[in-house]
Formats: structure tokens, C-alpha cells, sequence
């Protein structure tokens, strides 16, 4: 069991799958599945993505 730190209160946690504090109730803000990655991954990054996606979709219909 790794032990992980609140980063409202400080207090540590032992609980794995704990997704909220046990003691202040606050998010623990665990990537936890894809979308967990993807909610706290950095902005930067989806921008990235979602730019390259609407670019490649735009030359997909240019070609066609």
C-alpha cells in the first residue's frame, strides 16, 4: 500500500482506490481511467490533440 498526501489538508491517505480525502472530502485528483487522464492531463496537451485532429479531419475532406 502506498501512502499518498492530501493536497488540500496534507493528511495521508492509504486507501489505493480512495478517490476523495477521508478527512476534508476534497478530490484526491488520482488519474483513474482514461478520462480521469484526460480531465487532469495538461492543457496543453488536448489542445495539441484536438488541433491535429481537426487538421487531419479537414485534409481527409480535401482529399476526398
Amino acid at each position: 500500500m502506498a501512502e499518498y498526501i492530501c493536497p488540500h489538508c496534507k493528511k495521508p491517505i492509504y486507501d489505493d482506490e480512495a478517490l476523495l480525502c477521508l478527512y476534508c472530502g476534497e478530490s484526491l485528483r488520482r488519474n483513474i481511467g482514461l478520462m480521469g487522464k484526460l480531465k487532469y492531463s495538461s492543457p496543453k496537451i488536448m489542445v495539441t490533440v484536438i488541433i491535429l485532429v481537426v487538421l487531419l479531419g479537414f485534409i481527409m475532406l480535401i482529399i476526398r
